[in-house]
């Protein structure tokens, strides 16, 4: 059987709860077609994340990598087009403020997401879900992880399709952060279940 890796993250910045998380442990162990996935967490941490990813593509090797993240500020759930070589933003949960860096010193520009990502929103706005492909996933940890498994598929050839979906706040983080546009965490478990479907 194939494999999907799955990965959330940890809390950070403002939000006390990442519904990454939620996801993850909801869809860890499910078989969705062909694809059974796994699922880890990943720190909040420009110098360790995206070891954490790779680690975790080396334990698991899996076919797929799909990469979650928390965006405060959208009401779509969005997958990513392209992650940049750059690290940029606030403090990580460490307190590490990165100033514009490479995050591969050799590695190009930027990738391209390897997931379908048209397929991804069409079926999600089938299903009544407010579904958008992003340009850009900033240059936070997002992106880091999103250019870390993509550098890791481009190089080693082991990973099939890689890439990032972007998603809206919960309700639960709403109650404590009114100004929060949020979805139920059942319509964001049942929406990024949607998009495994069709890799």
């Amino acid at each position: 059987m194939k494999k999907i890796l799955l990965t959330g993250f940890e809390p950070f910045l403002m939000f006390k709860k990442n519904p990454t998380v939620e996801i993850a442990q909801y869809l860890n162990g499910k078989t969705i077609d062909e694809y059974e996935i796994t699922s880890r967490i990943l720190t909040v941490d420009f110098n360790h994340s995206g070891q954490e990813m790779v680690k975790a593509i080396e334990e698991v090797k899996p076919n797929v990598v799909v990469a979650l993240g928390l965006a405060g500020n959208r009401r779509h759930i969005t997958p990513e087009r392209i992650a940049v070589n750059c690290n940029d933003g606030p403090e990580d949960n460490q307190g590490y403020k990165p100033s514009g860096e490479k995050i591969v010193d050799d590695g190009p520009d930027g990738y391209f997401s390897t997931l379908p990502i048209y397929e991804m929103v069409g079926i999600m706005k089938q299903h009544g879900y407010p579904a958008s492909i992003s340009n850009s996933a900033g240059t936070y940890l997002c992106n880091h992880v999103m250019y870390q498994a993509l550098h890791y598929a481009k190089t080693t050839g082991l990973v099939d399709q890689a890439g990032f979906i972007h998603i809206p706040p919960s309700h639960e983080m709403a109650i404590e952060q009114p100004q929060l546009a949020s979805w139920s965490q059942t319509d964001l478990n049942n929406a990024i279940e949607l998009c495994l479907s069709k890799l």
